[in-house]
């Protein structure tokens, strides 16, 4: 009986240990499977994406006007305000006029004298051919009243042009603005000078609505972007219009449009100008500003476009992406992209119209899990239904909870 006792409580133990087993096995069996993980994917297809390219300009004025005296004389008055918006045919300086006064008054004298001898030698050229006629007077008495009075009327010609120069001067003497737009600094004051024949300006408008923005682009893009249209990759954009951004970045509120390149590369820089025009009535926009001009130059046919997050580097640095298969597994695809448009890349290959890329979610999870995908909403676009659903959320967990409360 003493040897009986020990092996037959060895074996109760041995039996007791193999049914805990088989109990923990029976509750990992019973064990639920983890759900899949929830991701976010948006679906690829084929679109046109617009080429947008973005260069470096500087605004200049439409028009440029120097103003300059068509006379010589002493300036008396300054009659515009330094930096003001003048019109066309207003007075900016007014240079002494009395000498002009003058000189008109002497030019119409003359020409009364002239026309005093014109009409003296009409009426003799008059009597001369009377007389020829009735054989008193000889030939040659008639042709020289014929030549004095040809004389005459050559001197009132005379006459009326130094009078009409004496009048376009004395109107000179008040200089005008020959186009409208911001006149800036007065560069003489009252009292100076000023000559025809000097080179100094006394003042310069600019027209500054609108406005041009000049701008360069590689040749080498140009050509380009010239023979994919030849080939047909790309789509011609038959609206010229560009958008004009700040040096801080900043949107110009208005379209301009294109207006030419230029036919010529610059030898120096290897740079093509292009000039745009922009409308500028709150004269934003000044001479010499440094811009930034976007212009579509073409569409390219049969793009595909994923979101910029989720394109993900690797530590080698190529882009790659998490893309769902037909079994809902994740795995990383390796592409190559190219620009950005708006929020977007374009995937210029590793990737085919019709798959899953994942944009949230895969932070959390690995290659080869097991995902649930929804399509993607972004932040600006999510449904107006969520609000509500969290909103009912909390109502439900408190009616939930009162009576839990009542309970205890």
């Amino acid at each position: 009986m003493r040897i009986i006792r020990p092996i037959a409580i060895a074996t109760l133990g041995s039996l007791l240990f193999l049914a805990g087993c088989q109990k923990e096995e029976d509750k990992q069996a019973a064990a639920p499977a983890m759900p899949p993980t929830p991701v976010a994917v948006v679906t690829t297809k084929s679109e046109e994406a617009p080429i947008m390219n973005e260069l470096p300009g500087r605004i200049a004025a439409t028009r440029i006007a120097e103003v300059r005296p068509r006379i010589s004389g002493i300036v008396v008055e300054r009659v515009f305000e330094q930096g003001s918006i003048v019109t066309e045919g207003e007075v900016l300086y007014r240079i002494d006029p009395e000498p002009f006064r003058v000189q008109v008054d002497s030019a119409e004298g003359t020409l009364r004298r002239a026309k005093a001898v014109q009409l003296q030698a009409k009426q003799a050229a008059d009597r001369q051919e009377q007389l020829k006629k009735s054989n008193v007077a000889s030939a040659q008495q008639f042709d020289d009243a014929v030549a004095q009075l040809a004389a005459a009327d050559a001197d009132v010609a005379i006459a009326e042009a130094g009078l009409a120069t004496a009048k376009l001067n004395l109107e000179y003497s008040e200089v005008k603005a020959p186009i409208t737009g911001r006149i800036g600094r007065a560069l003489i004051t009252e009292g100076a000078l000023v000559s025809s024949s000097s080179s100094e300006a006394l003042a310069t408008i600019q027209q500054l609505d609108p406005v041009y923005a000049d701008f360069t682009q590689s040749a080498t893009d140009l050509i380009r972007l010239r023979k994919a249209l030849q080939d047909g990759d790309l789509m011609n954009d038959d609206s010229a219009d560009v958008t004009l951004l700040f040096d801080d970045g900043t949107a110009y509120g208005h379209i301009g449009k294109l207006l030419f390149s230029e036919a010529a590369v610059d030898e120096t820089t290897g740079q093509v100008t292009l000039r745009g025009e922009f409308p500028n009535p709150d004269n934003d926009l000044l001479p010499g500003m440094y811009v930034r001009v976007q212009i579509q130059q073409g569409i390219q046919r049969n793009a595909i476009l994923v979101p910029q997050q989720a394109v993900q580097r690797d530590t080698a640095g190529q882009a790659q992406l998490y893309v769902v298969n037909a079994e809902n597994v994740l795995e990383v695809r390796r592409v190559n992209v190219g620009r950005a448009v708006d929020q977007r890349f374009i995937v210029t290959s590793g990737l085919q119209p019709g798959e899953k890329v994942v944009v949230e979610g895969f932070q959390k999870i690995g290659p080869g899990a097991t995902v649930a995908p929804a399509d993607w909403q972004p932040a600006g676009q999510a449904p107006a239904e969520k609000p509500a659903e969290a909103a009912e959320a909390p109502a439900a967990a408190g009616e939930a909870a009162e009576p839990a409360a009542k309970a205890n």
